[in-house]
């Protein structure tokens, strides 16, 4: 049962990625990356639901684990790091409770849209989080000063030759 859900899940996060991906023009040489990176930001934010986390801190995790993977892919294919955190965060937007907030409030049920605007923008702020800590992490492991310390005493620095 479990395996059914997780199967769908996949094939519909990997196709809605690459339909995203060709509808924002994404390099061709990208779609197939981008697409795979989505699909992992789906299956870790699943799994995580899955094994009983809330879906705040599910949201989170896989839009860092999507920030990792999309900024490691985009600094080995040459790519703007874009490209790819914007299909990782596809599918964990919380599309259908901003949906729901708007059918709310066009039904004076004013209350419950707000309650649910709330709740979306928690977990807007969360995919916000997962990017930017991703980002952080990013950066830490792969800033200048972090090669110039694992660089043994006496090398020649080649990364800044002209």
């Amino acid at each position: 049962m479990i395996w059914d859900e997780l199967i769908r899940a996949v094939a519909g996060t990997f196709f809605g990625a690459v339909g995203f991906a060709m509808l924002v023009h994404v390099p061709k040489r990208s779609l197939l990356a981008s697409s795979l990176i989505a699909t992992l930001s789906y299956v870790v934010y699943w799994g995580f639901l899955q094994l009983g986390f809330s879906e705040w801190s599910s949201v989170f995790m896989g839009s860092f684990c999507g920030s990792l993977a999309g900024l490691l892919c985009a600094r080995r294919m040459k790519i703007i790091g874009t490209v790819f955190l914007m299909s990782a965060v596809v599918p964990v937007v919380p599309g259908l409770g901003l949906y729901r907030m708007m059918a709310f409030f066009g039904q004076s049920r004013i209350t419950d849209g707000a309650a649910m605007g709330i709740r979306a923008m928690i977990l807007i702020a969360m995919i916000a989080l997962g990017l930017g800590a991703g980002s952080l992490l990013d950066r830490m492991i792969h800033s200048p000063a972090h090669r110039h310390a694992s660089r043994a005493p006496g090398q020649e620095d080649t990364s800044q030759r002209k």
